[in-house]
């Protein structure tokens, strides 16, 4: 289990503990995660669970595959730190990570 932080685009936090083998984004889902649309349900076919991942967590995490990267076009203001929540996987190696939410999903 990992304690992740989803900061709202106003700067709400939201802490809560999501089960290893979840997405980041079923995560949000779970604990009612304001911000995270998720429309495609964690296919990697839509843009609507897009975050900013903590610059102190952009090495950590498993890098983009293509799919994600492709995805990634049709997101709200992408960076390089954005990311698919649909496309990461909590384990107890992303305990503390903190996503930032972006001011909409498209």
């Amino acid at each position: 289990m990992a304690k992740i932080t989803y900061i709202e685009h106003s700067g709400k936090k939201h802490e809560v503990e999501v089960a290893n083998g979840l997405s980041v984004m079923e995560g949000a889902r779970d604990n009612n995660i304001p911000g995270i649309e998720a429309d495609c349900g964690g296919a990697c076919a839509c843009s609507t669970c897009h975050v900013y991942v903590d610059a102190a967590w952009a090495e950590k995490i498993p890098a983009k595959d293509a799919m994600e990267e492709d995805m990634l076009d049709f997101a709200w203001e992408p960076s390089e730190l954005s990311r698919l929540t649909c496309q990461v996987k909590v384990t107890d190696d992303l305990d503390g990570l903190v996503v930032q939410l972006p001011e909409k999903q498209i």
